[in-house]
C-alpha cells in the first residue's frame, strides 16, 4: 500500500503466475462472532446511531465473494465495518489488511481475519494479492479495503484510490466490488451520527477488462461520498435506515432537569434533544 493509495508495483504484478506463498489468516469463528457483537456494543456506547442508505446494493450480492472498499476518515472505520458485517454479512468470514506493526501489538487480530501490510514493501504487496485471491475464491468471504491507506477528510478530492485495487480484483474476477462511503456528523444529539451509504456493485469481471478501472472505481466512491454528504447536510433522516441506536440526550444536569419536568407533568421522558426520531 502506497501512502497515496493502494498501489501494487510492476514487479508484483508480473509475478502473477507464481504459486501462493502466503495463506489467509486462520479465522476463529467464535472469536469473530464475539468481536462483531462487541463492536455493536462499543459503537452504541459512543454514537447516537448508525444510519445506512442504499443497503439494497449490498443485499443483492450477499452470498458471493465481496470486495468492499471504503474511504478512511476516522479511527472508528474498522469498528463501523464490523457493525456492517454483523448486520448484513453475519455468516461471512471477513478479512482486512492492517499495518504490520499494529498487528504485532494486537496479535489476536489475526484470528479476526486481519493480516499485516507494510507501506511500499514488495513482500507485503505479494501477501495481499496471494491472500485476496484465496479469500475471494470462497463464496462466503469478504475483503475490506481502505485503498487510500491513510486517514483523509471526506471532502478530499481526488481520493487517490491507486492502481492496486483493480489489480487485486483481477485476481478474483468472480467477486463483486462495492464502494462504501462513511461520514461522521453531529445532528441534534450530543453523540455523533454515523452515516453509511453503499454504492452499486461492480462485477469483478468488468473491472478486469476495464483499462481505466482505477479511475472508474475512484469516481464511483467519490460519487457515493458526494451523495452521502448531500444527505448529511440536509439532515435527511428519511433516506437512512437506523441499524444501531446508541445514546441519546445531552446527559448530566440537562437530562436530570428533563426527567424532573417529565415527572411533574406525568409524561414519559424522551432524552432526544431534537425532533429526529430513531
Amino acid at each position: 500500500m502506497g501512502s497515496g493509495g493502494l498501489t501494487i508495483s510492476r514487479r508484483v504484478q508480473n509475478a502473477g503466475g507464481r504459486p501462493s506463498r502466503y495463506a489467509p489468516p486462520a479465522v476463529s469463528g467464535p472469536l469473530l462472532q464475539w468481536f462483531l457483537r462487541y463492536a455493536r456494543f462499543y459503537v452504541s456506547r459512543h454514537m447516537h446511531s448508525v444510519r445506512v442508505s442504499q443497503e439494497h446494493h449490498l443485499l443483492q450480492v450477499v452470498g458471493r465473494p465481496l470486495v468492499l472498499y471504503m474511504n478512511h476518515p476516522s479511527w472508528w472505520d474498522p469498528m463501523i465495518a464490523a457493525v456492517l458485517a454483523a448486520q448484513y454479512l453475519p455468516s461471512y468470514l471477513h478479512y482486512a489488511p492492517i499495518d504490520a506493526d499494529a498487528l504485532k501489538k494486537y496479535r489476536f487480530f489475526r484470528k479476526l481475519g486481519f493480516f499485516g501490510m507494510k507501506q511500499g514493501n514488495f513482500e507485503s504487496q505479494r501477501r495481499l494479492l496471494d491472500i485476496a485471491r484465496q479469500v475471494l475464491s470462497q463464496g462466503g468471504a469478504a475483503l475490506w479495503i481502505t485503498p487510500q491507506s491513510r486517514f483523509s477528510d471526506v471532502r478530499e478530492r481526488p481520493l487517490q484510490v491507486g492502481s492496486g485495487l483493480p489489480h487485486l480484483v483481477r485476481k478474483a474476477p468472480q467477486c463483486a466490488v462495492l464502494p462504501v462511503a462513511i461520514e461522521y456528523t453531529f445532528w441534534q444529539e450530543s453523540k455523533p451520527e454515523v452515516l453509511v451509504r453503499f454504492g452499486g456493485p461492480v462485477e469483478g469481471q468488468q473491472v478486469s477488462v476495464d483499462p481505466h478501472a482505477a479511475q472508474s472505481l475512484e469516481l464511483a466512491l467519490e460519487r457515493v461520498l458526494d451523495e452521502l454528504s448531500e444527505a448529511a447536510i440536509a439532515r435527511d433522516e428519511c433516506s437512512f435506515r437506523v441499524i444501531l441506536s446508541g445514546k441519546s440526550g445531552v446527559g448530566g444536569v440537562y437530562d436530570l432537569w428533563g426527567r424532573g419536568r417529565a415527572l411533574l407533568k406525568g409524561s414519559a421522558f424522551r432524552p432526544e434533544h431534537g425532533d429526529i426520531r430513531r
